[in-house]
């Protein structure tokens, strides 16, 4: 599920050169979507919670539903999504050959993908870190105590070099036991393949809640990196950017403005807070500033929900996943979740 580190090779730089110049072109990504019929989204081949299909096939999670969102943003029907699933080695070279139009995929913002692999970054939906999973009867407390052990590790990841940085800071050794993908990760750590598992604590989480004996493993206080997820789209083309900045942005607005699924229609009657008028469409343009009808955001909030809604009903505290709001609260709750302003 983790984050490829961009490892250059000429072909991908080649699809790079090729996306920055279609883009220089004037090209524009979403009058691309409209023509198609559909949002072509990247999105994890199989998180709990994030990204997954049920047992009809059909994808649900956090990260799926800002997918629904972009299309409901665009099309006013969050249904119209292509879902491509995307191993951490071929995510980017997707996105900037064009097979996908957006990233769902829980990926990191990072200086070296932002800047040298070329990815725009459009704000960050979950933060996250880096944490280890072990069997309970390991008897380890700390992940200060793994001194030789042997680790799952997804190959081509930040979460392969912030494991490498760790055991070296801290003076230990480990033998690391890699693997292609995140289900391949816990295949062989039930398995008994590696004594630990690490990745994205929300992922561990969401593994953790989907194994038979939940209680028989056990995942350690520490967090050793900052991982910022986020959606991401190609360098070169701001206005589709924009969009997909702004549906996210509406989704946590609605939030802290008290704008959900169930009350939405009754506020775009008209309300006395001008900042959820706008964002309603009620007042102002902002929809025509990005080349959506005036209702964008409304079919966002009715047809998908607000980010909190979005968040309870996927990885919240009532799921199997069971994740608390902690950093992802909002910013006048203790947490880091924040908008620009609608105005």
């Amino acid at each position: 599920m983790k984050k490829s580190v961009f490892m250059g090779t000429l072909a991908a730089a080649g699809l790079v050169a090729t996306g920055a110049m279609a883009q220089d072109a004037g090209s524009s990504t979403l009058a691309a979507v409209k023509d198609h019929g559909a949002l072509k989204c990247g999105v994890n081949p199989g998180t709990p919670g994030f990204a997954a299909p049920d047992a009809s096939g059909v994808w649900k999670g956090f990260d799926v539903d800002l997918c629904r969102a972009v299309a409901a943003a665009i099309f006013g029907d969050p249904e119209k999504v292509e879902y491509t699933p995307l191993t951490s080695a071929v995510r980017f070279t997707a996105l900037s050959s064009g097979e996908v139009d957006m990233l769902a995929r829980n990926t990191t913002w990072t200086f070296s993908r932002d800047v040298d692999l070329k990815a725009e970054f459009t704000g960050v939906n979950y933060y996250d870190g880096q944490g280890f999973m072990i069997p309970k009867d390991l008897g380890v407390s700390s992940a200060k105590e793994l001194e030789g052990a042997t680790v799952c590790i997804e190959t081509g990841t930040t979460t392969e070099l912030n494991l490498a940085d760790y055991f070296r800071t801290n003076g230990m050794d480990y033998e690391p036991v890699p693997v292609e993908s995140f289900t391949e990760a816990q295949n062989q750590f039930l398995a008994g393949a590696c004594d630990v598992y690490t990745t994205d604590a929300s992922a561990l989480a969401a593994s953790r809640a989907s194994f038979e004996n939940p209680s028989d493993y056990v995942v350690l206080p520490e967090i050793i990196s900052k991982e910022p997820l986020g959606p991401l789209v190609r360098h070169g083309d701001s206005e589709w950017g924009d969009v997909v900045r702004w549906t996210l942005n509406a989704m946590v607005s609605a939030e802290e403005l008290g704008v959900t699924s169930a009350n939405a229609a009754e506020m775009a009657a008209g309300t006395d807070n001008p900042e959820i008028n706008r964002l309603l469409g009620v007042e102002g343009e902002l929809g025509a500033m990005l080349g959506l009808p005036n209702d964008w955001a409304f079919n966002v909030i009715t047809m998908v929900g607000n980010y909190g809604e979005t968040f309870e009903a996927n990885i919240g505290e009532s799921t199997p996943v069971g994740l608390a709001r902690g950093l992802n609260a909002l910013w006048t709750e203790g947490g880091l979740i924040y908008s620009p302003p609608f105005r």
